[in-house]
């Protein structure tokens, strides 16, 4: 008997292009989802301290 067809990519391309194939759509952020927390608490501090600066020169 015969082996049996383990694997083909017949068709596969046709059925991708059909509608197309996307890239991803951009987002203005990046989700920061799974990033180590102890990074973005830093991230969250180094924002906050960075507005602060924009302030007084602005005054200035």
């Amino acid at each position: 008997m015969a082996k049996s067809k383990n694997h083909t990519n017949h068709n596969q391309n046709r059925k991708a292009h059909r509608n197309g194939i996307k890239k991803p759509k951009k987002q203005r952020f990046m989700s920061m989802k799974g990033v180590d927390p102890k990074f973005l608490k830093n991230l969250r501090f180094a924002k906050k301290h960075n507005k602060r600066h924009v302030k007084k020169e602005s005054k200035a």
